[in-house]
């Protein structure tokens, strides 16, 4: 399993999400806190075919972090991809690390 590198982790603000291309997909990059914590998902809303999810809220539900997509806000685990409001419509998770302030993700 590869990791491509993204980004600095200082390129991203923390409790926001950016987007990447990874292995010719959109993937929505995540830094919950100021720590070096980093968690990606699918970019692709899939209930509106829409890349956007990077663009979500980060939101916390029962001790795990979700992101609320920016459209209808269905939520999104930021660990397993799993949807909240219908499991028919989960997003795929992605391995994501932060090796020395380098950001790498595997598809």
């Amino acid at each position: 399993m590869a990791f491509q590198k993204v980004c600095d982790i200082q390129e991203i603000t923390p409790g926001t999400g950016v987007c990447a291309l990874v292995d010719g997909q959109q993937v929505a990059i995540f830094r919950p806190t100021a720590a070096e914590d980093i968690m990606a998902i699918s970019n692709m809303d899939p209930f509106y075919q829409s890349n956007v999810l990077s663009r979500g809220l980060i939101v916390e539900h029962q001790g795990e972090l979700w992101v609320a997509s920016p459209l209808k806000k269905q939520r999104f685990s930021l660990t397993t991809g799993v949807c909240m409001e219908d499991e028919r419509f989960n997003v795929k998770a992605y391995k994501a690390r932060v090796t020395k302030g380098t950001v790498e993700i595997s598809a």
